[in-house]
């Protein structure tokens, strides 16, 4: 349970129709299972002690009977197992009958929770056995012990903050008022579902969207166990359509018609973190549930969820494909209306040769296609000094030349000499101010060359960049319009990859590819034998495990003990862990040592669910202080 984790599982015992002590018997040999497995949330299908196509069955004494000796058996198995588990079975309260869900822990019955709404249209006819469950609980007598009984109960874990399970049973979740609404805004932050939901052609993708729809709305995280091979088919088949899910996530999903059972680990931290951040989620209201204790024995979980290591990039490739197109679409929208409002005829952007430029090459000439102004009216500005080489001011003006912008040559060698003569540096001491005088003239030339033309400065430098504050301050950290300031590098890459794919053009293709192929480098040292010598992830690490670290603390609020535990996960095998916990610990002192650079941004548009506009999604202080989350880091 460290980190926040707590492992659930859906399970489908193969079952008897009608034969509770069978049944018992196949529960428990699926709650054993569960245990090897490490569950501590087990849930079980809807009516799995009787069998849920009972029919005119469900009214006989005798049924009943033996699904109350049924659920003994059950409660017994489950002493001394660190657990919850939900199991189904009817129920008579007060002579009527009730479809419910027993919930179980160590040995105790804990409480019932019944249906409340009952199907009673096309193939479904509970309304002839069950009545609809109360919302409100009551007290009702099992065995001589006294248990709550009704839809407002919730269960809580002391041993794990943020633990708190809410049940609702199978036709609820498809109702236009569902108890898990409730129990979410009662401070339920996982959801049990026990269900019986027969196949029919295409269900199962409904049934799916359904639960990701709701687990998303109620930032939860929802069990959901079927029944499966065992039911009578006389009229219906039921597949066992198992599945763990986490805020409009999969985690885990059954093969159907196996009676599959899946397990995964919850993360309850993100689905309170998410909570914290969501404002429209409202404060905890008890609305007069009632709560009632379970204990867990505290453990280590094992992780079996897979974390992307390139979360920003699909790995399906349509699902990659799409979010390019999405991409440049905001991208060079976003920069139409810019020019839209000031009139501007021209853009002037500091072509290298690079992919961040190329990437806002290709937006500026979608921009100015959306205008219907010629794309001669970019002006390509490539300057070389003293660290650009052939290929990449080759792949410079062969970009330019296919995009059909105007490519002006400016070199800044001479400039930058006068300058360094000017302030008393010796060209010699290759330092930072060696560096950055180079940076700070490209932005002159490009801002007062704008002003000349009447146009903008499109700003080429991306999100990871600016996360880093791998920027010289007032150099290409300034502009007048930042297209790529919300892409991260690792996605820079497939859109330009995604451009050359689409493009139609033979020629922009291959300079767009021998571009992917370049180093990332700023060249601002001088190459060796004409070749980059400054490589910018040998010196602030690989941009993939520094996106990896962006996007699981911004979006997801982890500490830095669990980002480098899911670290050592992913990238098994492509770092090892000494050198995660070294770029790790450079990514948080440039993080918060180089905020004053985002204090001041440029505009540039939004286009994920990561940014770190100061106007936007990151209000973070310039001089705020890394000290914990460095102290917590030395730990490990």
């Amino acid at each position: 349970m460290k980190d926040g984790y707590v492992k659930a599982a859906a399970a489908t015992p193969k079952i008897k129709v009608a034969d509770p002590a069978y049944n018992a018997r196949a529960i428990c040999a699926c709650l054993d299972d569960c245990q090897k497995k490490g569950a501590k949330i087990i849930a079980l299908p809807e009516l799995c002690l009787t069998g849920y196509t009972c029919n005119d069955l469900f009214l006989q004494e005798r049924l009943l009977s033996a699904a109350r000796e049924g659920l003994r058996e059950v409660i017994a198995h489950t002493a001394g197992l660190s657990a919850l588990v939900f199991a189904g079975l009817p129920l008579e309260v007060g002579g009527k009958l009730y479809n419910v869900a027993a919930a179980v822990s160590d040995g105790k019955l804990l409480a019932f929770v019944p249906k409340q709404n009952i199907p009673n249209y096309a193939e479904f006819y509970e309304m002839r056995y069950f009545t609809p469950g109360n919302a409100v609980a009551d007290t009702v007598l099992f065995d001589g012990e006294a248990v709550p009984f009704g839809g407002n109960v919730l269960f809580e874990c002391p041993d794990m903050p943020g633990l708190v399970v809410g049940c609702e049973i199978c036709e609820d979740v498809w109702a236009a008022r569902t108890p898990s609404t409730s129990h979410a805004l009662a401070g339920a932050t996982v959801i049990v579902n026990l269900s019986a939901s027969n196949e029919t052609v295409g269900k199962d993708d409904y049934r799916k969207s359904l639960l990701m729809a709701t687990s998303a709305r109620l930032l939860a995280g929802y069990l959901y166990a079927s029944a499966g091979e065992g039911e009578s088919t006389q009229d219906l088949v039921f597949s066992g359509h198992n599945m763990i899910l986490e805020n409009g996530v999969v985690l885990a999903e059954a093969r159907r018609f196996s009676n599959e059972t899946v397990c995964s680990e919850l993360d309850l931290f993100r689905l309170c973190h998410e909570r914290r951040r969501m404002t429209t989620m409202p404060a905890v209201s008890d609305d007069g549930y009632r709560r009632v204790s379970f204990r867990l024995e505290k453990e280590e979980t094992e992780l079996t969820r897979d974390y992307a290591p390139l979360p920003f990039v699909p790995s399906d490739e349509k699902q990659r494909e799409k979010r390019c197109e999405d991409i440049l679409s905001i991208q060079s929208y976003g920069l139409k209306k810019r020019y839209e409002h000031t009139g501007s005829k021209t853009a002037v952007i500091g072509v290298s040769g690079g992919l961040d430029s190329t990437l806002a090459l290709l937006v500026t000439a979608r921009a100015f296609d959306l205008l219907g102004l010629g794309r001669e009216g970019i002006l390509a500005v490539t300057m070389p000094c003293f660290g650009t080489t052939s290929r990449t001011y080759d792949n410079a003006c062969k970009l330019a030349g296919a995009l059909g912008a105007t490519l002006k040559e400016i070199p800044i060698r001479d400039a930058v000499n006068v300058h360094f003569r000017d302030i008393g540096q010796d060209s010699s001491v290759h330092d930072v101010t060696y560096e950055n005088g180079q940076a700070r003239e490209r932005t002159q030339v490009l801002m007062d060359l704008a002003n000349r033309t009447g146009g903008l400065v499109i700003g080429t430098g991306d999100m990871s960049e600016l996360a880093l504050g791998w920027a010289t301050y007032n150099g290409d950290h300034m502009s007048m319009y930042g297209v790529n300031a919300g892409v991260p590098k690792t996605l820079v890459r497939h859109l330009v990859k995604y451009y050359a794919d689409t493009c139609g053009d033979s020629a922009l293709s291959r300079v767009l590819l021998d571009v992917l192929d370049t180093p990332v480098s700023p060249e601002l040292l001088p190459p060796v034998d004409g070749v980059i010598s400054q490589r910018t992830e040998d010196l602030v690490g690989p941009y993939e495990l520094h996106d990896f670290f962006l996007y699981y603390m911004l979006r997801c609020g982890f500490s830095p003990a669990k980002i480098y535990r899911i670290a050592c996960r992913s990238f098994a095998g492509m770092y090892d862990k000494e050198t995660i916990k070294k770029w790790l610990g450079t990514f948080y002192q440039r993080f918060f040592g180089q905020q004053f650079k985002r204090s001041c941004l440029p505009d540039g548009p939004k286009v994920g669910s990561v940014a770190v506009s100061p106007r936007g999604d990151l209000r973070m202080p310039s001089d705020a202080s890394a000290a914990a989350w460095q102290a917590e880091l030395s730990k490990l």
